[in-house]
């Protein structure tokens, strides 16, 4: 592993290097999104080439769909697929119960879509991302540009009587213009610092005429895997209820960065 990599790139890549371990032969996979689902696609981008293993990869974003098929995972729409054995993807926070905040990289709708449209979804993340209380990090809405002040403020007055800290609310930019997602609409991001009940935030919010969608994983998530920078990862599933401490032996093999150049 090059040794210019950050600790953070290092316990990416760790988590992402064993979850690849649960990809079997055959399987449809959902390819999540966000630099470290990237390291995930790398890796089994590297199963491929080197065992020969036969899967199916379903992009959540065109940027993911680019990087697969550029290292040889061969790609279809969720719609040829129809049903996945396995969504592997990242989160921005995730809890206790591995209830998750996702969307910091604007593909929340599909990655939503997709991870319940597979039997089983694995996180992987760093330390960094767990918290007692969902909501430090911004909660990604996306609305329909149409009327989205509108949609904007009857969220706001939703929030009033929301048990969260924090009521602010900004639009996504993408430099001086609005971050526009894969499909067309914008992103609201919610600064509440701490959520009370997320899975009351995410039915309301999901009531209000404009929202799509919002990053709110609610019961979605069967384990998360966190890894460490000298290779470490833990494993909690909850459905066993079980946690599993093991350690990725950091090769020297430099095929998987080769794409990085």
């Amino acid at each position: 592993m090059p040794a210019e990599l950050s600790p953070i790139d290092k316990a990416k890549f760790a988590a992402a290097r064993r979850a690849v371990d649960f990809v079997e032969d055959g399987m449809k996979v959902g390819l999540g999104t966000g630099s470290t689902a990237a390291w995930m696609v790398r890796c089994l981008g590297e199963r491929v080439r080197e065992e020969g293993l036969r899967i199916v990869g379903v992009p959540t974003s065109s940027r993911t769909a680019d990087l697969a098929r550029q290292i040889g995972i061969s790609v279809v729409g969720l719609d040829e697929a129809k049903w996945l054995d396995l969504t592997i993807d990242g989160a921005d926070e995730f809890d206790a119960q591995l209830q998750l905040i996702k969307g910091g990289g604007g593909a929340l709708l599909q990655e939503k879509i997709v991870a319940t449209a597979s039997d089983r979804m694995i996180v992987i993340t760093d330390a960094s991302k767990e918290v007692v209380n969902l909501g430090a990090f911004p909660l990604p809405v996306e609305v329909v540009p149409f009327g989205w002040q509108t949609t904007r403020a009857l969220i706001e007055e939703m929030l009033i009587a929301t048990d969260v800290l924090g009521r602010q609310t900004t639009l996504r930019l993408n430099g001086t213009q609005p971050y526009i997602t894969d499909e067309g609409n914008y992103i609201v991001d919610l600064h509440l610092n701490r959520i009370g009940n997320a899975r009351a935030l995410a039915v309301a919010l999901n009531q209000i005429p404009g929202v799509v969608e919002n990053g709110l994983f609610i019961d979605i998530c069967d384990m998360v895997i966190i890894g460490g920078a000298e290779g470490q990862v833990e494993l909690r599933d909850i459905n066993a209820g079980t946690i599993a401490h093991e350690r990725i032996d950091f090769a020297d093999d430099e095929n998987i960065f080769a794409d990085l150049d």
